[in-house]
């Protein structure tokens, strides 16, 4: 089965029917390689040339975007839960300002890595790490992945880490990386597994996960948050992983794995008989229906970088560590 190249939104799903069982949820409390015309022999996704050129197609083509607030311009070149985090900016960006975006500064790339694992079928994919003129001294890692020869190169996932923290990765006397099957339960969590494990524990906490400003630093934000003085906020996390959401994992030169990985995740508050919600700013008012009285439910698409070890390899309880997350509200809905 190839992967789902429909337009741009949470492929694969009903977001309504979604939406309305989060809502009510809310308001109570694949692995292998995919195949294509018999193709079996095992390839490096891309020549360093077409990872070059593939970078500089997508900066081009987002740059343009941003300047416009357009999201048709750079449409080709995102997907997945890039696609799904940039849309939705760019839309909100229209709706502020229709004549584009004032503050346009373009994205530029330098001293950028790439790595090419080697893979059989399609799709195939491979890593780009840069640094940016914007982030500070961050790595930004970008996956780009493509169906077929005749296929544009997308983003599907882009994350920033913390420089020293991008693992090096095993690679043959060719300098090819090596591409996991997701569903490998040679790891503390299987890659295909992350997504779900990953909303268990913002969810219920537990074991499984380091400790971080994405894990135990994300729960007790929410749980700060939960109540405060004339509003509550409710939080459900779900997992994402299907079409152009599915999580992809390289090996690590220690044996491990680093997974890319996508989540959905929903925000309510509601404020206290006789009040209403705060103002959310002019960005998510953008992006709601619905008038904002005593609720407001928030949609957002993250997506994750992580360190998923082998298992027994000495990791401290074989512990996920989560190096890098971006998450972008893509709708919400006031009442």
């Amino acid at each position: 089965m190839s992967r789902d190249r429909g337009p741009r939104r949470l492929r694969r799903l009903d977001r309504s029917v979604l939406m309305a069982a989060s809502v009510t949820a809310l308001s109570l409390t694949a692995s292998g390689c995919v195949v294509v015309h018999g193709e079996r022999e095992v390839l490096p996704g891309a020549t360093q040339d077409e990872a070059v050129k593939a970078l500089q197609d997508f900066t081009s083509a987002y740059n343009k975007a941003d300047k416009s607030y357009d999201s048709s311009l750079d449409a080709d070149h995102v997907t997945g839960p890039l696609a799904a985090i940039d849309e939705a900016r760019l839309k909100a960006g229209h709706v502020i300002n229709p004549g584009g975006n004032p503050n346009h500064s373009p994205l530029e790339f330098s001293d950028v890595a790439y790595t090419i694992p080697k893979k059989a079928g399609w799709p195939r994919w491979f890593l780009a790490d840069a640094r940016a003129n914007r982030g500070g001294d961050a790595r930004w890692l970008m996956v780009f992945t493509r169906d077929g020869l005749d296929d544009e190169w997308e983003v599907s996932y882009l994350t920033l880490v913390a420089p020293g923290k991008v693992p090096e990765f095993r690679k043959d006397k060719d300098g090819w990386a090596e591409a996991l099957p997701v569903g490998s339960a040679e790891f503390a969590v299987p890659p295909a597994e992350l997504s779900e494990k990953y909303v268990t524990y913002l969810q219920d906490g537990g074991d499984g996960f380091a400790s971080g400003s994405h894990t135990s630093g994300w729960r007790q934000e929410r749980e700060k948050n939960g109540e405060r003085p004339g509003l509550v906020t409710q939080y459900l996390d779900a997992p994402l992983t299907e079409g152009d959401y599915a999580p992809v994992a390289l090996r690590t030169a220690d044996g491990g794995a680093l997974v890319f990985f996508t989540t959905h995740h929903y925000e309510k508050q509601t404020a206290a008989a006789g009040t209403s919600v705060p103002s959310p700013g002019e960005d998510v008012e953008a992006l709601t229906t619905g008038e904002v009285k005593q609720s407001l439910t928030m949609e957002f698409v993250s997506n994750q970088v992580a360190l998923d070890p082998r298992k027994g390899s000495g990791t401290t309880k074989d512990e996920v560590t989560v190096l890098g997350r971006i998450q972008g509200l893509t709708s919400a809905k006031g009442e």
